[in-house]
């Protein structure tokens, strides 16, 4: 009897889900306005270390301070840089580049769990004119307007703060904005290198990237098993909103999360799936469907609140990625890259070799032994002084080879036997 009764209720919440996901959603006031700035051609597509780019950190920073936000250590800004070696870059910028996190605290209101931190992040930078990372055939020189990516996103922070910041949890909720995302998320690194709370008292990482976009009230999320308490938590949370939610375990991706994951933080990505306008010059604020953020505003501010209210701590798991994690619709690693070896370099540049930033679980890198910090200088008989002398190396091994590589860790110098394995 037991059993039909919970069926029952099941039934009824799912169909009371939909029904609610049914309703009109009102769009909270300023949020077409704070997406139509950030993606106006007069910011130039936002490409890290531009004037662009600079008119948006300082719009953020306003717009923090005016929903309740405040500043991080040191301000609003935390700076880095991009070396003129970074790989993105490399030959295309004259000298190094200037990136700008903008951060932005609602600190808890318990006098314990304040010291700790839910981190809820978006990229606000994008592609410029086009000549790093578009997919447009022929467009450079055009601005890359980057409504959905991630200018909605970015607006989704402001208002999901202002939300919270009517009721802040128990632990703080830090909100950044990070530079640099689309040149290998050398902002996110930076944070997690230099973080406003130690990462041990940071909780877990929400991410938004690509949240303007929504069709079918499909929201995708990633992450959902770097924590053992994920699955349970966004069903409970979807019961409102009635998403056709579609749940990804693996914690890595080429988004802001990664970083964090490397760090051995859970984290969720939250996402509306690729569109044609992905990285092209079209992807422009008046194809936003701004019910569909709301409903995302609305789902986030929950899921940061339910976190920042727990009063025990969330289980991390290190879940085997599968070999070339991308976004849906991209284009995987394909074969040509070589074999595959579950590295993720740090995107930065490191002098005299490839620094790793992480290991994917289960990988011939982490059967190694490669570890987060380790920098490759040579795999078998190839020197590997930078990240496309590693991507050439790799080229001249299949699945089943099995080479040593050269390690600097710290002050020392490791050889490592590696297998490698097939990409996925």
């Amino acid at each position: 009897m037991r059993s039909v009764i919970v069926a029952g209720l099941a039934a009824l919440a799912g169909s009371a889900g939909s029904l609610q996901a049914q309703r009109p959603v009102p769009i909270p006031p300023r949020l077409v306005e704070d997406v139509r700035y950030l993606a106006d051609d007069r910011l130039g597509g936002r490409l890290t270390g531009s004037p662009g780019a600079d008119s948006a950190a300082e719009y953020i920073a306003r717009r923090f301070a005016e929903v309740g936000l405040q500043p991080g250590r040191g301000g609003w800004f935390q700076e880095f840089t991009v070396s003129a070696d970074a790989p993105a870059v490399r030959g295309r910028a004259a000298g190094p580049m200037r990136g700008r996190n903008v951060i932005g605290v609602l600190p808890g209101r318990d006098p314990v769990l304040r010291r700790e931190a839910v981190i809820v992040g978006a990229h606000y930078d994008h592609l410029g004119s086009g000549n790093i990372g578009s997919l447009d055939p022929g467009s450079s020189g055009k601005v890359h307007n980057g409504a959905d990516d991630n200018a909605s996103g970015t607006a989704a922070l402001i208002h999901i703060a202002k939300q919270l910041s009517a009721a802040p949890p128990l632990r703080s909720i830090i909100f950044i904005a990070f530079s640099g995302e689309e040149l290998g998320l050398i902002g996110s690194e930076h944070y997690v290198k230099d973080p406003l709370y130690g990462l041990e008292q940071t909780v877990a990482m929400i991410n938004l990237d690509m949240v303007g976009r929504m069709r079918d009230r499909r929201l995708i999320v990633y992450g959902t098993a770097t924590a053992t308490e994920f699955p349970a938590l966004l069903d409970s949370l979807n019961w409102y909103q009635g998403f056709e939610l579609k749940k990804q375990g693996d914690g890595y991706g080429p988004s802001d999360q990664s970083s964090f994951y490397n760090a051995r933080r859970p984290v969720l990505h939250l996402f509306t799936d690729l569109h044609p306008d992905y990285h092209r010059a079209t992807d422009d604020w008046d194809k936003i469907n701004f019910e569909g953020m709301a409903r995302v505003i609305d789902f986030t501010a929950g899921l940061a609140a339910a976190l920042g209210g727990r009063t025990t701590a969330l289980t991390f798991v290190a879940v085997p990625a599968s070999h070339g994690t991308t976004l849906p619709g991209t284009t995987a690693a394909t074969p040509g890259y070589g074999a595959y070896l579950g590295s993720i370099p740090d995107m930065t540049s490191t002098p005299g070799g490839v620094r790793i930033s992480g290991v994917r679980a289960e990988s011939p890198a982490a059967k190694a032994g490669l570890l987060a910090g380790d920098v490759i200088t040579r795999i078998g008989d190839h020197d590997v002084p930078d990240l496309q002398a590693m991507t050439n190396a790799l080229r001249a091994y299949k699945a089943g080879d099995t080479t040593a590589i050269v390690v600097r860790r710290g002050a020392d110098t490791l050889t490592l036997q590696v297998t490698f394995g097939t990409r996925g």
